[in-house]
């Protein structure tokens, strides 16, 4: 087979994209692949198959099956995308490692991502905005370290993304098959994502989100990572499943802390009594794997900078106005140095004129 796919590979992508072929059933192949199997042991499966469900007419059942693979993986590449399976060597051992591996994972852009170190990032669509900006900073460093996970849709997610896109250290798991978008108005990031970094999806072409597909890409990305951080999570958000995912293949669990009685912020205050680690910046990240913070240049502060920011951080959140007057200079100028904090980094615009401080 050409491009390197092996008859092994052939009948996991098969099987993969058979729309007869439901989850459970899925689940049980891969739990027997994942510890190694022959392309002979693949074709009794194939064959038993067509036998009992498929539904389909084959002369010859195995030729016929790497046949219609063979076309199925063409489409792929004509839509810029590649096959990875649970019979190849770059098949991420973190994920092999999980009770219920994809058979094969469709992806687009950078292939030697899957299998260099990875950290996830997740939180619910409706993100504060403040702790959009944190998530988004944290993106950024741990980027520099390792290939940030997330999905694709809004709130935690884009956060994640904005933070790793530019480095190109990025990996968006997709609920959907990678030629559909979803949502559509993400088409555009979609391309962006794929050229710097990789999209996955054990969804076939063609095949759009469903209910359970964010149940099952979740277990990608908690298998895909070494640990998962939790931006934002109501008390029954998905990114809490997507932490549950994470605890039970024994990764580390972070989650940023909220206010007592924020409704947005309730899953994380939660998993952190549990016993999640209290992530304020990437700094408690490195030091929770035993690495050490890449080293960056100081932030050079105004006088005014350096007055207003003190007081934010007593204050932890205020309102411009507030700010203002603790300063002792007039409104107008203290929105100007708080922009300017914002554009370094250290403050942020949690609603109206409302500022809350963030980590240097």
């Amino acid at each position: 087979m050409k491009d390197g796919y092996t008859n092994e590979d052939l009948l996991l992508v098969w099987l993969a994209a058979c729309a007869e072929l439901d989850e459970r059933a899925k689940n049980e192949i891969a739990q027997v692949c994942a510890r190694g199997v022959s392309a002979k042991q693949l074709e009794k499966i194939c064959g038993a198959l067509i036998q009992t469900g498929t539904n389909r007419v084959y002369k010859d059942d195995c030729a016929a099956i790497r046949q219609e693979a063979e076309g199925y993986l063409l489409r792929l590449s004509g839509a810029g995308g590649f096959a990875v399976t649970l019979a190849g060597t770059d098949y991420p051992e973190s994920l092999r490692a999980i009770p219920d591996p994809p058979l094969a994972l469709f992806c687009a852009g950078k292939r030697e991502l899957l299998n260099g170190r990875k950290f996830c990032i997740v939180g619910s669509r409706m993100l504060p905005a403040w702790a959009q900006a944190a998530g988004k900073k944290i993106s950024s460093e741990l980027s520099e370290r390792f290939a940030v996970v997330t999905g694709i849709a809004e709130g935690g997610d884009r956060a994640a993304i904005d933070g790793a896109v530019a480095s190109g250290k990025l990996i968006c798991v997709l609920p959907c098959g990678l030629d559909v978008d979803y949502p559509a108005s993400h088409a555009s990031l979609k391309r962006e994502i794929a050229k710097r970094g990789l999209l996955v999806s054990e969804v076939p072409l063609g095949v759009r989100a469903q209910k359970f597909s964010f149940h099952a890409r979740n277990r990608i990305l908690a298998g895909l990572s070494e640990g998962v951080l939790v931006l934002a999570a109501g008390e029954r958000s998905g990114a809490l499943i997507t932490a549950d995912r994470a605890l039970a293949y024994g990764r580390e669990v972070f989650a940023l802390p909220h206010n007592a009685g924020a409704a947005q912020g309730a899953g994380c205050n939660e998993l952190i009594k549990q016993g999640a680690y209290l992530c304020t910046d990437a700094g408690d990240i490195f030091a929770a794997f035993g690495m050490e913070r890449a080293q960056r240049p100081a932030v050079q502060l105004t006088p005014q900078e350096e007055t207003l920011l003190a007081e934010l951080r007593l204050a932890g959140e205020a309102h411009a106005a507030v700010l203002a007057g603790r300063a002792g200079i007039p409104v107008w100028e203290a929105q100007a140095v708080l922009a300017s904090l914002e554009l370094k980094g250290l403050a942020v615009r949690a609603g109206g004129n409302q500022y809350a401080a963030l980590k240097a």
